[in-house]
């Protein structure tokens, strides 16, 4: 069993301590393995929480960045960047919708959405705009996103939080027509497509055509992040795109460089015209190597087929686990879609990080309860099944051992 060294025995960190880490430190990736400094190799069913679209050391992506390192890294927004017009081209062409605005980060993304909304507001003369969010959302760790997210836990301690946002429940169509007789000042919807953080939730493909009909009554912006479960992890480019639907404000960031850093919002012909120069802006976002990254990423998910794959290795690997943990008790769902699968237990699971590390599998334990797989979308059937043969005797195992509270 794998546990932390002796804190007495190491020297005092200098990295502030803010995440909970396994005492593994990785060396090197090829394709969907890692393997750490101690030589031990294990399968990524992580990746890097949804990051590394094309796994590691992709034989494309590798020389592209190579290429671009060796031209130009980084240059101001004070100058025309083309590869941000490349990139933007391909994603309003991927998406439908009208203009890109590129940052770092999803919580960057998610915080210019937010201030788009504002603004949007602002514009039509409403002096206190206000958003509805959800319950169990999460947006980020900034004050703002921090704010709409819907998790009391992470929100403690950094109060007071920003106004300005109305909370409901997912999927529940009749709380949000509530909100809309009730609220005036209401400018926007804001929700994950499918939440990650906050378990795996999808949301109902007719909940959003519900929302998006409700957003045109009222005039309201539709905002989907999809910094998760976008760039092809559902099978779709975006998961919205299962309902059939095309939303005004679109965050997307995590898989679209494949571990570079970035970060991009993606309006519509409602938004697009909301911000003006002033208005927004960012050092880092839209930069050279990161652009790369992006035209990079997508433009070999479409030679290699990757969205398909998402789609049929995800639903082999979903029917896998659903023939292993059938009539086990303590199992409450299997959810998800394509590559974005979460297993809900019964009980706290966190146990299960360390567990599955020591059989050579990466995952993460979110919401508590549930097992998050979101591995690189180059995952073959082969490793999928991989997964299931080490995931499910580690399961039972705890499940058998553990009392339910």
């Amino acid at each position: 069993m794998m546990r932390p060294a002796d804190p007495a025995a190491r020297p005092m960190p200098h990295v502030m301590n803010t995440y909970g880490r396994l005492p593994i430190a990785l060396s090197h990736g090829r394709g969907c393995w890692v393997w750490d400094t101690e030589g031990k190799r294990y399968l990524d069913g992580l990746g890097g929480i949804a990051v590394n679209t094309l796994g590691h050391a992709h034989p494309k992506l590798v020389p592209a960045l190579q290429e671009q390192i060796a031209k130009l890294i980084h240059s101001s927004n004070y100058y025309e960047v083309p590869l941000q017009e490349q990139l933007a081209a391909k994603l309003c062409e991927l998406s439908g919708m009208s203009s890109v605005f590129f940052c770092s980060t999803g919580l960057e993304a998610n915080e210019a959405a937010l201030k788009i909304a504002r603004k949007y507001g602002h514009d039509r003369g409403i002096d206190r705009p206000e958003i509805i969010v959800y319950e169990k959302a999460f947006h980020g760790r900034s004050i703002a996103t921090l704010s709409a997210t819907g998790n009391p836990k992470i929100q403690k301690g950094f109060e007071p939080l920003v106004e300005g946002f109305v909370r409901v429940p997912m999927n529940d169509l009749t709380a949000v027509q509530e909100v809309a007789r009730s609220n005036p000042n209401v400018v926007a919807v804001f929700l994950e497509t499918i939440q990650g953080e906050g378990g795996i939730n999808p949301s109902r493909w007719d909940y959003l055509q519900s929302l998006r009909k409700l957003c045109d009554e009222r005039g309201w912006l539709l905002m989907l992040d999809e910094v998760q479960c976008g760039i092809g992890r559902t099978g779709k480019w975006f998961a919205h795109q299962w309902a059939g639907i095309v939303p005004d404000v679109m965050p997307l960031a995590k898989g679209l460089g494949s571990g570079v850093p970035i970060g991009a919002v993606v309006t519509g012909p409602k938004a697009m015209n909301v911000f003006g120069p002033g208005n927004h802006g960012t050092t880092f976002g839209g930069n050279p190597l990161s652009m790369r990254a992006g035209v990079e990423t997508l433009r070999i998910m479409e030679e290699d087929g990757l969205m398909q794959n998402a789609a049929s290795v995800g639903a082999a690997l979903k029917a896998g686990l659903e023939r292993a943990f059938a009539g086990v008790a303590g199992v409450k769902e299997i959810r998800g879609a394509g590559l974005m699968l979460g297993i809900e237990l019964d009980r706290p699971c966190g146990v299960l990080l360390n567990r599955a590390a020591d059989a050579g599998l990466m995952l993460s334990v979110t919401a508590d309860s549930v097992i998050r797989l979101v591995p690189p979308l180059i995952l073959s059937a082969e490793e999928a099944a991989q997964i299931v043969g080490i995931l499910a005797p580690l399961v039972k195992a705890f499940l058998a051992e553990e009392t339910k509270p």
